[in-house]
């Protein structure tokens, strides 16, 4: 029998296995420490607890979660990428992204991911032309945030913000990414804020209803990259199942349920969704929505042919939607050179 992930615990769950073991119960909160707050990922360092402790826990619950293959960084040492293997030989990515003060901001961004491959089959994604393999367990997504954390800490700067936008569609994996979630901003451990989470879907409208009465504060962002249904349709499948007047319905309960500003995603394609014409569809689409568009031209993938939209176009999208109302930011290529950009993660190197 495999030896449990120790990330896979919620703290009740941790407390009551070193309990078990014969062990005072005030042990079971130092682990959880030392895992939270030490960002400890091996049991030889967990110094406070006795020898025969860390041996017991090296014996009967799994550490060693994720396991770096190799590690690319970019160019202009903003990104790095790395690959990992999992306990079954499965391979996930996870971006780790600076952005410092000239860029307005000054923030560490880990880009996790919820599952192994996806099943969406977005045309344009290099992990939904894979297909999918397996979900990931609460305790390997929560693994690569203390992962990134922890690589962070050493180089003596923090994670500011988790972005659950890497490999997978983390609404096919909802009740395991909200148990990973939870326990990363639980106050008693990790303590990493809500609001400094997002989440992003394509648009699995049963589950942004559920989000939407959960009563959690991370942000949330939907994968839309089109606003009509035969054009959406032809680069994401999962619109044939939810079309846009529904997604846009249950992105309007969210907003009102959590007073909180939803996030459009947008990937802008050279003379498919990048006229101001399409700019237009979709102001109309959005107003009196309390929205935000984030758009960034098309990163190439294997499995796509379309072609990433130019600077000017880019702007005169931008402008038209901000001419009605719509406020946009155009994001920039981030990793591109190392295939570690928005759509990119396919266990490639």
């Amino acid at each position: 029998m495999t030896n449990p992930l120790i990330y896979d615990f919620d703290f009740p769950e941790l407390a009551a296995r070193v309990k078990s073991w014969g062990e005072p119960k005030f042990r079971g909160k130092q682990v959880w420490d030392g895992l939270y707050k030490n960002l400890w990922t091996t049991p030889e360092e967990f110094t406070n607890l006795s020898k025969s402790l860390r041996e017991k826990m090296g014996e009967l619950l799994k550490f060693d979660v994720l396991k770096p293959v190799v590690t690319q960084e970019s160019k202009d040492g903003d990104t790095r990428k790395t690959l990992f293997e999992l306990h079954d030989g499965q391979q996930i990515e996870t971006v780790i992204m600076h952005y410092d003060r000239e860029e307005g901001q000054d923030r560490n961004t880990v880009c996790i991911s919820t599952q192994v491959g996806c099943g969406m089959g977005c045309k344009f994604c290099a992990t939904g032309q894979m297909g999918f393999k397996r979900q990931l367990s609460s305790g390997e997504i929560v693994a690569q945030v203390i992962y990134a954390a922890r690589e962070l800490q050493d180089a003596g700067e923090t994670l500011t913000n988790v972005v659950v936008m890497g490999m997978g569609e983390p609404f096919h994996n909802y009740e395991t990414t909200l148990e990973a979630l939870a326990r990363l901003n639980d106050e008693n451990g990790f303590n990493f804020g809500a609001r400094r989470f997002t989440i992003s879907t394509v648009g699995l409208v049963p589950l942004i209803w559920k989000f939407a009465d959960a009563g959690v504060q991370y942000n949330l962002a939907i994968s839309l990259h089109a606003a009509e249904d035969e054009l959406r349709s032809s680069m994401l499948p999962i619109n044939d199942k939810h079309p846009i007047n529904k997604l846009l319905e249950a992105c309007r309960y969210y907003v009102e349920q959590t007073s909180r500003k939803i996030t459009f995603e947008w990937a802008l394609i050279e003379g498919v969704n990048d006229t101001p014409e399409q700019a237009y569809i979709l102001a109309r689409k959005l107003k009196g929505l309390m929205c935000h568009v984030n758009a960034i031209p098309l990163n190439p993938t294997q499995g796509f042919h379309g072609q990433s939209t130019d600077n000017d176009r880019a702007k005169i999208f931008k402008e038209t939607l901000e001419q009605v109302g719509i406020t946009c930011t155009i994001r920039a290529h981030r990793g591109i050179d190392i295939q570690a950009g928005c759509g990119q993660l396919a266990r490639r190197l």
